[in-house]
């Protein structure tokens, strides 16, 4: 049973959608969690992702997690990105028991830029569905492709399911 009064972590991870392929990532050997396995980029939102900036209302701070995105994907790939959408959501409990909530979005690289991978990440392979699962990837992420390759081909979002 987990502590209902426990915080949680809020990532957000993203993936980029270019002529019918997926941009995935390694992330390094010596990473705590998911060590050489393949993933999406993203990261955890902290409050200096919007405190410093003045809020869109008299209370609120509005694309938060369209600007964390922004900023990871700059941050661990060079490249700046566009048109973002909702894949999915999922919590994931890491293994010093502090839950994630983990908002999965997708957007297209803008232009044309090289790739340099932060030092976090050690590899990158632009896949199609198929060629995906050919590499090691944390699980889930192959059921986020797999959601947002049916969505850019047929225009059908759908939950994730077991099933996937």
């Amino acid at each position: 049973m987990y502590d209902r009064n426990l915080s949680h972590y809020i990532v957000v991870t993203g993936i980029l959608a270019k002529d019918g392929k997926f941009l995935i990532t390694k992330r390094a050997e010596w990473e705590k969690a998911f060590p050489g396995k393949w993933t999406v980029p993203g990261g955890k939102l902290e409050a200096l992702d919007y405190s410093l900036r003045d809020k869109d209302t008299s209370h609120h701070w509005y694309n938060i997690f369209e600007n964390l995105l922004k900023r990871e994907i700059k941050e661990e790939t060079g490249l700046e990105i566009e048109n973002i959408g909702y894949v999915t959501s999922m919590v994931y409990i890491r293994p010093d028991g502090v839950p994630c909530v983990i908002v999965s979005l997708w957007a297209e690289p803008k232009g044309n830029s090289e790739i340099k991978l932060c030092n976090a990440l050690s590899d990158f392979a632009w896949v199609s569905l198929e060629e995906a699962k050919k590499y090691d990837l944390i699980d889930g992420i192959y059921d986020e492709l797999f959601i947002l390759d049916k969505f850019l081909k047929e225009g059908k979002n759908m939950e994730w399911k077991k099933e996937l």
